[in-house]
């Protein structure tokens, strides 16, 4: 691996914080939600979900679980996929009357990270927006502890059981933004890989890449010790760029992602990719929110705050509608070959991870060799090419980039540095790869 850490500069960290909740990982392991619930001394819960969930055999695992160890609970699943400041708020009304001991959230990333917004509401007050950075909120701290939460996840890609921030799409503004506090992070995590049995292929092509990308800009973030130093450790975010925690789960997550998500995608019986990316996906997780993410993920939120007349077969949302893995991994390939520049060693390593043929190449040639390899594995499993093929030309690139430019908490984690034309040359470089 490329060190980039015993190199101390001025005014930087000199050192890191690791943290994650307890974590159960096999098959079968959701059925012990009760047991769990119960050590944690839980007598009433809240049960959040969403609507297609609700009512199907992974939610009812759960519900028997409870019940049989005479576990109160009721259910909130009025949540959207990318959810916004309003369910939040409801989810935290409704958690706030309900008197509950702890929560437990069964769902993809859109659930939990509900679950994180509502909690953090329920327990200290206020509005979410109130959570977010200046100018986009008011810049309040996280002041203390939530209610104890355990999350369990159902799909291969977001990670957000193992991580300390949740994302939530303010209505008033129609984009993503990001609230983290090391007292988000769920008490306990709990990932049973036969919940992605019966997802569609597309389904596990956008969290692959989600996946895929939260490791590959884990391990090519700034490293830490070039972020500013925080003098008080309560203080410290855990988003703070990569470090050698991060960069052992992110490594593996890159080998799992280059030998199973073509696999995974092409055939739901085979159980092996499939397994193999819910737990790369854990793994990402517990990278990302170790270090944080950056250009892709920041991006991305310009294309899912402009989209328009879009929809996605496999996904029961209205238009305009772009997954969110979808949305970080088109513009990817030409974001990388940009800051490859910066780390050329760490990027070789990440495209070798990935099974990219990386030998022989020089540190000039990184960019193109993580790009290319990026822009294979969206072919064979069939990602839209690039914006052109998600609704988006050339008149749209100022607008993206002065939109997704907002996000500059993961702008500053890339490796290199970025101005408006920058992502506006990078947009450029997306329209199309084939």
């Amino acid at each position: 691996m490329g060190c980039q850490y015993f190199e101390p500069t001025d005014n930087g960290a000199n050192s890191f914080t690791v943290a994650m909740p307890k974590l159960t990982f096999g098959r079968g392991s959701l059925a012990e939600v009760g047991e769990r619930a119960k050590a944690l001394g839980f007598k009433k819960v809240v049960l959040f979900t969403d609507a297609m969930l609700e009512s199907g055999p992974i939610v009812e695992i759960v519900r028997q679980s409870l019940k049989q160890q005479s576990i109160e609970f009721s259910i909130f699943s009025d949540i959207r996929i990318e959810p916004d400041d309003d369910c939040v708020m409801e989810a935290a009304s409704m958690l706030k009357d309900a008197g509950s001991d702890g929560i437990i959230s069964v769902g993809g990333g859109s659930v939990i990270d509900t679950a994180k917004g509502a909690l953090l509401v329920a327990q200290h007050g206020g509005h979410i927006r109130d959570y977010f950075a200046a100018p986009i909120g008011s810049g309040k701290p996280v002041p203390g502890p939530v209610l104890p939460h355990i999350a369990c996840a159902t799909t291969s890609g977001t990670g957000s059981e193992c991580t300390s921030i949740t994302v939530i799409r303010i209505n008033e503004l129609d984009t993503k933004f990001v609230v983290a506090s090391p007292h988000l992070l769920a008490t306990q995590a709990i990932v049973d890989p036969q919940c992605c049995d019966s997802l569609p292929g597309n389904v596990v092509a956008s969290t692959g890449f989600d996946l895929l990308c939260h490791a590959l800009e884990c391990y090519t973030a700034r490293a830490y010790t070039k972020h500013l130093e925080v003098k008080d450790p309560n203080a410290r975010q855990l988003i703070q760029g990569s470090n050698p925690f991060s960069d052992l789960s992110a490594q593996k997550a890159l080998e799992i992602a280059g030998e199973y998500l073509v696999r995974g995608v092409a055939d739901n019986s085979d159980r092996e990719a499939r397994d193999n990316l819910m737990w790369g996906a854990t793994l990402a997780g517990i990278a990302f929110g170790n270090s944080g993410t950056h250009l892709p993920h920041a991006m991305s939120y310009g294309i899912t705050h402009l989209m328009k007349d879009i929809t996605t077969d496999g996904y029961p949302v209205s238009s305009p509608f772009i997954p969110h893995g979808i949305s970080v991994i088109v513009s990817a390939p030409a974001i990388f070959n940009y800051t490859a520049d910066a780390a050329p060693e760490r990027h070789l390593e990440g495209a070798a991870f990935l099974s990219a043929d990386a030998k022989g190449a020089t540190k000039d040639e990184a960019g193109e060799v993580l790009s290319k390899r990026l822009i294979e594995l969206m072919r064979e499993t069939h990602i839209p090419n690039g914006l052109s093929g998600v609704g988006f030309d050339q008149s749209h690139v100022k607008a993206l980039a002065e939109s997704s430019f907002r996000q500059q908490r993961a702008i500053a984690n890339a490796p290199r540095d970025s101005i408006l034309v920058d992502l506006e040359n990078m947009y450029n470089g997306a329209l199309s790869y084939w």
